[in-house]
């Protein structure tokens, strides 16, 4: 016979466990603050101030107002003046600019005449919300090119010229990211679970009776994760390129380059993991608690542009925020890793600063 009140003692019991176990009952209440705050706060699908540089050949007082009027929109921000297009283009390739501005040197004429667009927008149109917004800006007006707009059937100011991913396809954008994704997920989960295992299983202490260092234990411990990382990498260049058509522009070696480099700062914090969690339930907890922002802040969902600055201060600490970077400008600008490498460095001292915490802290566990 069924009992009630047994089974609400169970119940007592269980929960006095949660309210004893402060990291699942910190989950508890994080995880929908997290998700309430990135989803509430954070995350803007109408994008703003994206960046722009401007190539302004006409060097005209009517020229310099079309700048001022883009910016006001707060479409763009203009981050760099260069003299040519292929200078624009240059900057779409290696990431630092999403939006050129080419003011030709007869734009003083194409508004006389009326009959062609005054200037081009070059968009990096790997984005689809960035193209969007970018779009916005193709029927700014310019003074004393309205009448003649209407003669010409409403000819607009911007023609936009959308770059490496030209079929709007969101498969293209979202690709080259999942890369990031399912490193992040996998490569910090089985690190930081793997060294909670072997102290749940009473393994750990085995290896500290042996001569084995605890650098040469952690070691060990992710060595076999780099090669398992990199044979993800492989598997999703191969889907996305067989299945979904994504172009790979960018050398090969670059490529596996930038993975390296994620991967080890991934591995690290797993192993900083592995010294705060208790179980391998905490351990997986942690991880999700550290997926969540990495996933919603990166810009592999949203363009980072069009998150609030705070938002973007944290993005900056997240290294799938910068590998994003680096993977897509590789695979669909065509950039190098000489373009793209600053972006490793942010990876550099984030693996290096987890690393000698963890190492710091499972000493201390030891002792």
């Amino acid at each position: 016979m069924i009992s009630i009140s047994r089974g609400t003692a169970i119940a007592r019991k269980e929960l006095r466990q949660l309210l004893r176990d402060r990291l699942t009952f910190g989950m508890i209440i994080g995880i929908p603050l997290l998700q309430m705050t990135l989803f509430g706060y954070a995350i803007n699908t109408d994008v703003r101030h994206l960046r722009a540089a401007v190539a302004d050949q006409a060097g005209t007082q009517r020229s310099r107002m079309l700048v001022a009027d883009a910016e006001a929109s707060q479409v763009i921000d203009v981050v760099d003046h260069v003299d040519t297009a292929q200078q624009l283009r240059a900057r779409l390739r290696d990431g630092s600019i999403h939006v050129g501005v080419l003011i030709p040197r007869d734009f003083e004429r194409r508004i006389q005449d009326g009959s062609r667009v005054a200037a081009q927008l070059l968009v990096d149109g790997s984005d689809p919300l960035i193209l969007q917004s970018a779009l916005g800006l193709r029927a700014l007006p310019v003074a004393g090119r309205e009448r003649r707009n209407r003669r010409f059937g409403g000819m607009q100011t911007f023609e936009v010229r959308a770059y490496y991913n030209p079929e709007r396809r969101s498969e293209v954008q979202i690709i080259p990211g999942l890369i990031g994704v399912i490193l992040t997920m996998t490569m910090v989960l089985f690190t930081a679970v793997a060294i909670v295992r072997e102290r749940e299983r009473g393994n750990l202490e085995l290896l500290i009776t042996t001569p084995v260092r605890t650098i040469e234990l952690m070691t060990g411990k992710i060595v076999p994760y780099i090669g398992i990382g990199l044979i993800q990498v492989t598997l999703v260049l191969l889907v996305g390129s067989i299945l979904f058509r994504v172009p790979i522009r960018g050398e090969l070696s670059d490529i596996y380059l930038a993975a390296l480099a994620f991967i080890m700062a991934s591995l690290s914090f797993g192993l900083l993991i592995s010294t705060f969690a208790r179980s391998q339930f905490q351990a997986a907890q942690m991880t999700l608690f550290f997926f969540l922002p990495s996933i919603l802040l990166s810009g592999f969902m949203f363009p980072y542009d069009g998150m609030p600055r705070p938002a973007q201060w944290i993005a900056e600490v997240l290294p799938l925020t910068h590998f994003v970077r680096m993977i897509r400008g590789i695979i669909l600008r065509g950039a190098s890793i000489g373009e793209v490498g600053a972006e490793a460095i942010p990876l550099a001292i984030f693996f290096a600063a987890t690393l000698a915490l963890a190492l710091t802290r499972f000493r201390k566990r030891l002792d």
